[in-house]
């Protein structure tokens, strides 16, 4: 491989091909579950930002629905099926070198389940919107508003 100027960046080049490669951007996809005044969120059992507070979310996997990667990581960390309501928000910035590039955030429902946390959360809980816990990520912070 060398590295050469391509479409405004320098970039790995196949020098006996011409193979230009392109880093793809890392996709999240969160849910925000609102009942009256409170908000779903789960605590991180890993870092960055363990021990602090986010919505259920995840990475979506090449070739899935990013709705269907909300539900999959709000079933998967907090027991609760949804169902995805609606976009909220595309938010874009990469917060540390595992992140993801941009977070899909849906609002959703809840179906049915139990909820007790698993996965990559130690604490599943409602808080109050007026009395939330620390909370990791820009993007969670954003769309609760603080």
């Amino acid at each position: 491989m060398t590295r050469e100027e391509k479409f405004g960046k320098v970039r790995p080049v196949c020098p006996q091909c011409g193979w230009i490669y392109f880093q793809d951007p890392k996709v999240a996809a969160a849910v925000l579950i609102e009942e009256n005044s409170r908000v779903l969120l789960v605590r991180r059992v890993n870092e960055p930002f363990r021990g602090l507070w986010t919505l259920p979310a995840g990475f979506v996997n090449g070739g899935e629905d990013p709705a269907e990667a909300a539900k999959r990581e709000c079933l998967e960390e907090t027991g609760l099926s949804v169902r995805v309501r609606r976009v909220l928000d595309v938010i874009a910035g990469r917060e540390h070198e595992r992140g993801a590039d941009f977070v899909i955030v849906f609002a959703a429902e809840v179906l049915g389940g139990v909820l007790a946390p698993a996965d990559d959360a130690d604490a599943a809980e409602w808080f109050e919107r007026g009395n939330l816990p620390p909370l990791a990520f820009k993007a969670t912070q954003k769309i609760l508003g603080v």
